[in-house]
């Protein structure tokens, strides 16, 4: 099988993860539309997810013809169901004969003025949203990704996971959540590679928040602050396979100023 990772985009339709077969949960929204647009302009094939089918074909529809040529594929899938989830990714790997990412950009925010103010509610809706579809995605695809020669499980994460407000309780604690089963999926992968090393990472990308053009729109007077623009993200998603896998395998890459 021929590593086509290390290769530069190229004028002649041929990009680095030309072969690659990459899957993204979540993407029918602005960072999902962003990553199936940049991993198809990299000449993947991508299989997107979402909960949203109209949203979802719209993404899915974008991204194909922008680049014309370019495989990318939506699904509808409910992640909240760990059979459902296992059976997108069996069916992915039938259709495409193998799996070499897995891009998680199912996201959600729910926050309070004060700690007091709290409501637990919030934490039953971040904890399916931010954890379980981490939990279901992970378990699906893992031994595909560990099947194959540089797979990725990719999770974006927030800068203020590491230093919760007081109003962000729930929201810091599910992305905490999450950052964990990420690092010990990443330490399967290399408890699985042995000497040879792993064959596939687990990484995270943190952020500190994402912006996109419609947001700008809406705001002009904005600053956007550290925001990372989700074209940014996407292309940092994309060069996360150009990286030696033993060295992004369990590691955190900063896309605003680490803390």
């Amino acid at each position: 099988m021929t590593d086509t990772t290390t290769q530069g985009y190229e004028g002649n339709g041929k990009g680095r993860l030309e072969g690659r077969v990459i899957a993204v949960a979540g993407a029918a929204g602005p960072a999902g539309q962003a990553t199936l647009l940049r991993l198809a302009e990299e000449g993947a094939v991508v299989v997107g997810c979402d909960s949203d089918p109209e949203r979802l074909a719209q993404a899915v529809d974008a991204a194909r013809f922008a680049h014309g040529g370019a495989t990318v594929t939506g699904d509808t899938v409910d992640l909240l169901d760990l059979e459902a989830t296992r059976e997108w990714a069996v069916r992915t790997e039938k259709e495409f004969g193998r799996i070499d990412g897995l891009v998680h950009l199912v996201g959600g925010w729910r926050g309070s003025k004060t700690f007091a103010e709290t409501d637990l509610g919030h934490w039953e809706v971040l904890h399916k949203l931010l954890v379980r579809t981490v939990q279901h995605t992970s378990l699906a695809f893992e031994p595909y990704l560990r099947a194959g020669d540089n797979g990725r499980f990719l999770l974006i994460s927030a800068a203020g996971t590491g230093k919760p407000t007081a109003g962000n309780a729930a929201y810091a604690a599910a992305k905490a959540a999450a950052e964990a089963w990420t690092l010990a999926l990443a330490d399967a992968f290399r408890k699985a590679g042995g000497e040879a090393g792993p064959s596939a990472a687990a990484a995270i990308l943190v952020v500190k928040a994402l912006v996109h053009d419609q947001m700008r729109a809406d705001r002009p007077n904005a600053k956007f602050a550290g925001f990372t623009d989700v074209k940014d993200l996407a292309a940092a998603i994309a060069e996360t396979w150009t990286k030696p896998t033993a060295e992004l395998n369990g590691n955190r890459l900063w896309l605003t100023p680490a803390p």
